[in-house]
């Protein structure tokens, strides 16, 4: 199993946002962002940060798959 992060560019669209717009709203670095891109592994930091930006539980920006 590996993590998607499918849900939360659904959202940001959803939002009208930009992945430039979260990652500054939220004061993530650019490398965490390209990490988010590229379904890798991310601090539960980084993902707090982002949930608190949307205003949403970490089940609205991630979920797991099957490889």
């Amino acid at each position: 199993m590996k993590l998607s992060y499918n849900k939360l560019w659904k959202l940001l669209i959803d939002k009208n946002m930009t992945k430039t717009d979260l990652r500054l709203k939220a004061g993530i670095s650019s490398s965490s962002m390209a990490k988010l891109g590229k379904c890798e592994n991310v601090t539960t930091d980084v993902l707090l940060k982002i949930c608190k930006t949307l205003n949403c539980g970490i089940e609205d920006i991630l979920e797991t798959v099957d490889e």
